[in-house]
């Protein structure tokens, strides 16, 4: 496999840091990812060097691979913009900067949602659809990406719509379910109001549900009575990995 068709992926969440090379042809893993619990606390330095074992623990298979990484934020040239789900201290830094001088390469640096919508598009759920296909991954929070015709419109964000007076994620995401011990089916009624009213501004051609709750889709989709068809991702906790690569290979 030549060079060209790998590109490596890393995936910051909140409770791991998880990256492997990629195989951009089949959007498939090269061997197993390597996690490291992400560090306590998670300020940009320390997430930095743990990403920095990550990939030095692939270089025989990883090469020269472009690189890229996700971060749980608004990301705007490389610059971390928000951090409704991190460490606040990484307002401001332009981690794109940071991990180059980490790595000794040139790395994207990506808005995790925005990285497992690219992945689901290339490889998974959304492959081949056309129109708008909106991501949303369930998880803290709601995150999201927009897909238009193949391309992203990155930064999207609608986990902070206004809902009931506050954001959506705070009453909608898959954590107020587990904080609230809500049923299903009482979860189900918040996640048809947070959908309906994503599809009445935005008119999607497809929804995909993301996130780790998206392994238990059977137990909320079919509650969802919604214009819009909605499904659940194919590439689950993979998505961001991938994503990033794809998004790096393409830099």
């Amino acid at each position: 496999m030549s060079k060209k068709k790998i590109a490596f992926g890393v995936d910051v969440g909140g409770s791991g840091i998880k990256g492997a090379p990629v195989n951009l042809n089949k959007g498939s893993l090269i061997g197993d990812r390597l996690r490291i619990p992400t560090p306590t606390p998670a300020t940009p330095e320390a997430v930095a060097d743990v990403i920095g074992q990550v990939v030095a623990a692939h270089d025989e298979v990883r090469g020269d691979a472009p690189i890229g990484v996700t971060v749980p934020g608004v990301v705007t040239h490389g610059v971390v913009r928000s951090a409704a789900n991190i460490d606040p201290s990484w307002i401001g830094v332009d981690a794109k900067a940071l991990f180059e001088e980490r790595l000794g390469h040139p790395v994207h640096v990506v808005n995790d949602a925005d990285a497992a919508g690219v992945a689901e598009m290339a490889y998974g759920a959304a492959e081949d659809v056309r129109g708008l296909v909106i991501l949303t991954t369930l998880g803290t929070g709601i995150g999201t990406a927009l897909i238009h015709d193949g391309v992203l419109v990155p930064n999207s964000e609608l986990g902070h719509l206004e809902l009931d007076g506050g954001d959506a994620e705070d009453t909608a995401a898959s954590s107020a379910r587990e904080r609230e011990d809500l049923s299903w089916e009482d979860w189900a009624k918040r996640l048809q109001r947070y959908y309906r009213h994503v599809e009445d501004v935005l008119w999607p051609d497809l929804f995909v549900v993301g996130g780790g709750v998206s392994s238990q889709a059977n137990q909320f989709l079919p509650l969802l009575d919604l214009r819009t068809p909605i499904v659940a991702a194919k590439l689950r906790n993979k998505a961001g990995i991938i994503g990033a690569a794809r998004l790096a290979a393409d830099d």
